[in-house]
Formats: C-alpha cells, sequence, structure tokens
C-alpha cells in the first residue's frame, strides 16, 4: 500500500519552519491538502483476441455405382459390291466414202480514174510601200508614202491519178462426194457397280458404371474469440499541484457497503452507495487519487480472507471504472483479518456485533 502524505495545517504552525519543496505554498492553517499529479488519461478499448482459427472439417462421401446393360456392336456394319456387266446394241452409221477437190477462179483487181488537188504555195501577208500623196509638201521622195500589209491567197494545182475499184479474189466451187455406211455394236448400258449394305451385328452386356463420384462435405467450425479490455493512453499527465480537501477526506471513511456472505458482487443497493458518495466527490476533487480498502473478521483462514477483501476492493474499484473514473487515480487494496478494529483475533471469543465492526469497507484521498 502506498504511504498517505498528506498535510494538516494547524492553527499555531509555522509554515515557515518547513524547508520541504513538495509542500504547498502559502497554506492556511486548519486546512488540509492533497497533492494531485495530473494523471494520465485513458480509454477503456475492448479488444478481440482469437482464441482458437476457424477451420474445416471434411467427410468422404464414397462414390456411387449402378449396374446397367448396354447393347453394343459386335460386328460393324459394311458395304457389299455386285458388278452389272454392260450391254451393247447395234447401230447402222453414214460416212464420205469419196469426195471431189473444189475448182478455183480468179478475179483480177479493178482500177478507176480521179482527181487530187494540191497546195503548191501557202498564203502569206507583206508590208508594201505606196505612192506619195499628191499633196505631200515634203521634198523627201520618201514621206507622205503609205506602207500597207496586203495578204495574198494559197495557190494550189490538180494531178490526175488511178485508184483500186477492187481487189483480187478467188472464187470456189465444191466438188461433190459419195457416202457409204457400216454397222457397229454400241453400249447400251454400261456396266455399274451395285453397293448392298450389311447390317451391323450387336450383343448385350452389363457393366458397373460411376453413378456419382466421391466428394467430400465440408463444415466450417467457427473461430472463437475473446474480448479483453484494455486501457490506452489517451492524454499525457504528469503535472502536480497541490488541492484543499476536507481534512476527514484523508483519514479512512466508511463504506456502508453490506457484503453478502463470501462474495464480491455489488449488490444495487452497494451500487447506490458508490453512485450517491464516491461518485460526487471524485468529480468535485478531479485528479485526486482514491484508495479503496477492504477488511474481513478473523473467522476463516487468513488466506481466504485475504482474497476475498482483495476481491472487493476490486470490484469497487472496477465499478467506478465502469462509470467513467480514471484506472490511474484508483486504488483497491484488500488487507484481510491483518487490521482489525479490536480484539477479536484468532482464538479470541467475541460477539457478532464485534465481528461486523471488523468487516468493513473504506476510502480515503491520498496523494499521488
Amino acid at each position: 500500500m502506498k504511504k498517505i502524505l498528506f498535510l494538516c495545517a494547524l492553527v499555531g504552525f509555522a509554515f515557515a519552519n518547513v524547508q520541504a519543496q513538495d509542500l504547498p505554498t502559502n497554506p492556511e492553517p486548519g486546512k488540509c491538502y492533497v497533492r494531485c499529479t495530473t494523471p494520465d488519461i485513458y480509454e477503456t478499448q475492448s479488444v478481440q483476441i482469437q482464441k482458437t482459427p476457424a477451420y474445416k472439417v471434411l467427410k468422404v462421401v464414397p462414390a456411387q455405382y449402378d449396374t446397367v446393360t448396354e447393347r453394343v456392336m459386335v460386328k460393324e456394319a459394311s458395304k457389299r459390291l455386285r458388278v452389272i456387266p454392260a450391254t451393247y446394241k447395234t447401230e447402222t452409221v453414214t460416212y464420205v466414202k469419196s469426195t471431189s477437190g473444189s475448182s478455183l477462179r480468179v478475179v483480177p483487181a479493178s482500177f478507176s480514174n480521179d482527181t487530187e488537188t494540191i497546195e503548191v504555195k501557202s498564203a502569206y501577208a507583206q508590208w508594201e510601200l505606196g505612192a506619195p500623196a499628191p499633196d505631200c509638201a515634203s521634198s523627201n521622195p520618201d514621206d507622205c508614202r503609205y506602207w500597207c500589209y496586203k495578204g495574198y491567197p494559197a495557190e494550189y494545182t490538180t494531178v490526175s491519178k488511178r485508184v483500186l475499184a477492187s481487189d483480187a479474189t478467188v472464187q470456189s466451187t465444191p466438188g461433190g462426194s459419195a457416202n457409204g455406211t457400216y454397222t457397229k455394236r454400241v453400249v447400251d448400258q454400261p456396266a455399274r457397280v451395285v453397293e448392298e449394305e450389311v447390317p451391323a451385328e450387336f450383343a448385350t452386356i452389363t457393366k458397373t458404371v460411376l453413378v456419382k463420384d466421391a466428394t467430400t462435405t465440408e463444415d466450417v467450425v467457427a473461430a472463437t474469440f475473446n474480448t479483453v479490455s484494455k486501457e490506452v493512453l489517451k492524454q499525457k499527465g504528469g503535472l502536480t499541484t497541490w488541492r484543499e480537501v476536507e481534512c476527514a477526506l484523508v483519514e479512512y471513511q466508511a463504506l456502508p457497503i453490506n457484503w453478502n456472505t463470501n462474495s464480491a458482487t455489488l449488490t444495487p443497493a452497494a451500487k447506490n452507495i458508490i453512485d450517491t458518495r464516491l461518485m460526487p466527490l471524485l468529480a468535485e476533487n478531479p485528479g485526486v487519487k482514491l484508495e479503496i480498502a477492504s477488511h474481513t473478521d478473523s473467522r476463516g483462514a487468513a488466506s481466504s480472507n485475504q482474497d476475498l477483501s482483495e476481491r472487493r476492493a476490486q470490484s469497487v474499484a472496477n465499478y467506478l471504472i465502469s462509470k467513467g473514473v480514471n484506472n490511474s487515480l484508483l486504488v483497491a487494496n484488500g488487507f484481510g483479518e491483518r487490521k482489525l478494529k479490536n480484539r477479536c483475533a484468532d482464538g479470541v471469543s467475541c460477539t457478532e456485533r464485534q465481528h461486523a465492526a471488523n468487516r468493513r469497507t473504506e476510502f480515503r484521498l491520498i496523494n499521488n
């Protein structure tokens, strides 16, 4: 258990003689103070921890078979070829027995007379000097004369010539011919192959066939989880201040919880006592640390009493935490039967009322 540090300033006490640097400055006589360190602010988070992983459970479903009969072919169908011979008939054929050649007559080429006009001199033009003007006043004979650009027509001549009227040709007169006949045998119906079907042959067999192959069924066993609460630092504290409190609060005060025998479970009445007594106290003194101390009487084994007192003190602390109190501001101590308030130790005969005085839960404000 942490040692409780508090200061009660009594009338007439000279604080000037106190040299400790960790005590409050300018205390007032008759007042009590507790040291408050700005706490680290934590928040409770729930974390799921996988206790067992999800896994598969596989089961084999055997294959299923059936016996069936089947008609199978034991000899394939085929074809048989049959040859039908050709048939013949007699025909009379006419042919040219003798022929004579054609006679040819040549017709010579013929001509006619014609003329053709030919240009022997092309048309042309040239500048020519005219006679002088009769009224010319110049003594120069070349003055007062006209230049004219005079054109002359083309000159032609006509020439006689012979032209082809019709070219030479050959006239043919065909000769005569004599015909003869003969007989011959020709195919009336050609030879052919007839294709005949030979049917297949079948037999019946019995066989075992797979209806459904072997498979597996799959069942998934879900993972299991445990929910674990953990404290996560939300805001770092550390600033130390002194707060004035009622002097009675630095001494153990009774928290009148009536616990059921050998139980550390808070009853609704016990929770109401905590709500009305401790919650307002913590709200009025933010940052002050609270100790919860639980005690038992001397009856029973000391180890059992120690465990029971610790569980009861922790139950109060856990309830405060569930109400939003920072767990860094709480100290839960179980003292068992080590701090009896009377003489009722082991081996001492006491009344029930005397034993009840030792079964108690207390609280006080303590220094950080």
